[in-house]
């Protein structure tokens, strides 16, 4: 594609986009425009060990700024674009500067979602996105240490989980108010959030299902108590809120492009634009089946990357892989692979009482997905079974004498 590249959105996403170019032999200008003033950085360990001990940022980096450099990435932090012109290909940023460009890849992530309450602009109600946010919620934790004051959580997904563990090793009191009846109940089947339930149970955090917030109360402009639509009232020194993240498209909306829920693409991260891709947790993809798909994950801002810089270049390299994830809340470490929607049974093997398990979910006796608690050799072989298309039975999957690894050398 003749003319510079520029990449919106210095994340995950946009980086694997301008290494892959130049891993293609583009040598062509890339101009990468992230709206914050970091660099480059790992976001997983955010709601993890990073909160927990608190490290250098350097350690947090996906990529030096010298070695961006050395493969002529052009870095700009702290640009945020306010316009994307495709008449003109040109993008305008908030300081007036412009880009122009041959072609353009959209990765600007995800928003937080936030509770319309009253309250929700005291301080310390914090959501994790960014650096910034895990820098923020580190520091009122360790007011909550020093002080005593007990953390609430709002919301049981998988960051408001990490948080809530991350702050128990703290040995801070910890609430979790969860709306509906279970954990991590849109993306796990039942018997994995009751695992999950026991895990926190075990170290001391209050459960609470069926929660609805009403507002959070507050003391000299800074949050104290979070009240419920019943009258209960649960005290706070900090309310990290977990509630969800919503596709950052409003450029690409502007700009006319196709958005439903994301920026919508196809297998190989090509918009409606042909000039222009898209990657990473700002799209929704449209499968085979017509469906729209939205995946938050690295794997999936990696595999999109890799096939928006494809596409940039007039080649083809679809995404293809199983969808896989992973959680750490205190020693156990949660790995999904594939998509579980539409199931209709689970078995499982391994230990569910020990969290050492794995729990395999299947459709018209094909399997869709595994969720693997503290059992990587499962979630590694699922991976491959999924990739290539294979399914055991039910009864395989649960018959802890059968040789899954022996579905891989099977002709066929």
């Amino acid at each position: 594609m003749p003319g510079p590249i520029v990449i919106i959105g210095a994340g995950q996403a946009g980086v694997q986009i301008a290494e892959s170019l130049r891993h293609e032999k583009y040598d062509g200008p890339i101009a990468l425009l992230g709206a914050e003033a970091h660099g480059p950085y790992n976001r997983p360990p955010l709601s993890k060990k990073w909160l927990l001990e608190r490290g250098s940022v350097a350690s947090l980096a996906i990529r030096s700024l010298e070695v961006l450099e050395r493969r002529k990435i052009d870095l700009h932090t702290q640009t945020t674009v306010t316009a994307v012109d495709r008449a003109a290909r040109t993008v305008t940023c908030a300081d007036g500067r412009q880009y122009a460009y041959g072609g353009l890849a959209l990765a600007t992530g995800a928003r937080l979602r936030t509770l319309p309450i009253p309250g929700a602009d005291l301080r310390n109600v914090l959501g994790l996105r960014t650096l910034d946010d895990a820098q923020l919620i580190g520091e009122a934790l360790d007011a909550c240490v020093a002080a005593g004051q007990p953390l609430v959580v709002i919301g049981g997904g998988f960051i408001g989980l990490e948080v809530a563990a991350t702050a128990r090793k703290r040995g801070l009191a910890v609430t979790v108010l969860e709306g509906l009846d279970r954990l991590m109940s849109r993306v796990v089947a039942p018997i994995v959030s009751e695992a999950a339930a026991q895990l926190h149970r075990s170290h001391g955090v209050e459960l609470v299902f069926g929660a609805r917030v009403a507002e959070l109360l507050g003391s000299a402009g800074a949050v104290r108590a979070v009240r419920m639509a019943d009258g209960r009232e649960y005290p706070a020194g900090c309310v990290v809120v977990g509630v969800g993240v919503e596709p950052e498209d409003t450029l690409a909306r502007a700009a006319g492009l196709e958005c439903d829920r994301g920026i919508v693409v196809d297998a190989c991260a090509r918009s409606s634009d042909p000039q222009i891709v898209a990657a990473g947790d700002c799209c929704a993809r449209r499968t085979a089946a017509g469906t729209l798909l939205r995946l938050e994950s690295v794997q999936n801002a990696v595999e999109q990357g890799m096939a928006a810089a494809a596409s940039l270049l007039g080649h083809e390299r679809p995404v293809k892989s199983a969808p896989w994830f992973w959680s750490d809340q205190y020693d156990v470490r949660l790995q999904m692979v594939g998509l579980s929607q539409g199931y209709e049974e689970v078995v499982t093997r391994g230990e569910v009482a020990q969290f050492t398990f794995s729990a395999f979910y299947f459709r018209g006796g094909r399997l869709l997905a595994v969720d693997s608690l503290n059992h990587p050799h499962y979630h590694m072989l699922s991976r491959r079974l999924l990739d290539r298309g294979l399914s055991p039975t039910p009864a395989q999957a649960a018959d802890e004498n059968f040789n899954l690894q022996s579905l891989l050398a099977a002709p066929g």
